[in-house]
């Protein structure tokens, strides 16, 4: 049996997908995966002995500014996207059972997968993601900011761009391909019956009329590699230190500057994250200690907090973890969302905007490390569950044979 997953994003978005691969692979199951080119994402996928079939452009290429392309850019980035996806995954998919895709940008994938007359599999990460009354769509960037307030009548606009973005793309290559026009591109993607891969205590998705989502649990693997002797020498030489990183996101200037200022007013040390920005310390001071890419599961346990700018894996892993959460939300994708999850569990803070004042990340952090909100991070963590993935891959196999 052979599957192919698909997705284009930042760490993120392929880090799930390499745990479902994991569970498929002990359960015979051969794996190829088409992702970003990025050197990272290959020598990933190489370790774990699956085949990366790249598709689209670098993302770090893509993140490389101090903002997002402009909206003209993405438009045509995704519009490339799109035709090369239709290049590539009818080769990708020759052989396989099922095509498994996660995010609102494969958009051929559906396509692909009737075209060969395989299996489609649809997942998000985020409940945001998915259609619903009970709460508004997620940022997209480069479209319009929609000025209805209904969340029936946001997720009508939202589908609106989607169509305008890319259905006389998607209709067009599959005419070439003798398949019908489809009306309504982001549900077509989407399907009926879309699987969400989020923890169902941190992130539950709600009944919703006309949409079968299946939630299995986020897809995580657990991590083994050990802690750099460097940082556990600067963790062992004081009380928890508070960890502040975003990832691949580039966040507002001055964050770090910012963050380090108001966590210092309240006593703690600071672990600073470079990640793809390659943010930086203010200063020599001995309270504070750079980073690189870290096993986050293994450090989250031996931190007072976790700033972060909402990304659905890093939510999951410091709540795991049983730490609290400040969550300085870039206004994109699921970041509000998870941002919102935060404050709504009362496990953490999330002051306002992308550009947080020392004053309310001050405020937010008193919040963060008072007691009772690490009582409560830390009940949360033991209700989390860690076999999403193997919940998929069980379930895939189940539905194919």
């Amino acid at each position: 049996m052979r599957v192919l997953l698909s997705t284009y994003g930042t760490r993120g978005d392929v880090e799930p997908l390499v745990a479902l691969a994991v569970r498929l692979r002990a359960l015979g199951v051969e794996v190829r995966m088409c992702a970003p080119p990025d050197e990272e994402f290959a020598e990933r996928l190489a370790g774990i002995g699956v085949q990366l079939v790249p598709v689209g452009p670098p993302v770090r290429e893509l993140m490389r500014g101090t903002g997002l392309p402009s909206a003209a850019e993405l438009s045509r980035y995704r519009t490339e996207l799109v035709d090369a996806q239709f290049d590539i995954l009818p080769t990708a998919a020759d052989g396989c059972d099922a095509l498994v895709v996660a995010g609102l940008a494969q958009i051929a994938a559906r396509s692909v997968a009737e075209a060969a007359g395989i299996r489609y599999v649809y997942t998000s990460y985020s409940a945001v993601n998915l259609p619903s009354p009970h709460h508004a769509p997620p940022p997209r960037a480069g479209w319009p900011e929609p000025e209805a307030s209904d969340n029936r009548t946001l997720w009508e606009l939202d589908a609106h761009h989607v169509n305008a973005q890319f259905a006389e793309t998607l209709n067009g290559h599959r005419a070439s391909i003798g398949l019908p026009p489809v009306d309504n591109v982001r549900d077509h993607v989407f399907t009926g019956r879309p699987w969400l891969a989020a923890d169902p205590v941190l992130g539950p998705w709600r009944a919703t009329p006309g949409l079968d989502v299946i939630q299995t649990g986020a897809w995580t693997l657990a991590d083994e590699r050990p802690l750099p002797a460097e940082l556990v020498t600067f963790l062992d030489a004081g009380a928890p230190p508070v960890y502040v990183g975003f990832g691949s996101m580039r966040p507002s200037p001055d964050i770090v500057r910012r963050a380090i200022e108001a966590i210092r007013a309240q006593g703690h040390r600071v672990l600073v994250s470079r990640g793809w920005a390659d943010l930086d310390l203010v200063d020599d001071r001995d309270d504070c200690f750079a980073i690189g890419e870290i096993n986050q599961q293994c450090l989250f346990g031996r931190v007072a907090a976790v700033v972060h700018h909402g990304g659905a894996g890093t939510t999951l892993t410091a709540a795991r973890a049983g730490v609290p959460q400040v969550v300085v939300a870039l206004q994109l994708a699921d970041n509000p969302y998870w941002a919102g999850r935060v404050a709504d569990l009362d496990i953490g803070a999330a002051p306002d905007g992308p550009a947080p004042t020392v004053e309310s990340l001050g405020v937010a952090f008193k919040t963060a490390l008072a007691p009772e909100t690490r009582a409560r991070a830390k009940a949360l963590g033991t209700r989390i569950r860690t076999d999403g993935a193997t919940v998929a891959a069980n379930r895939l196999l189940d539905t194919l044979r």
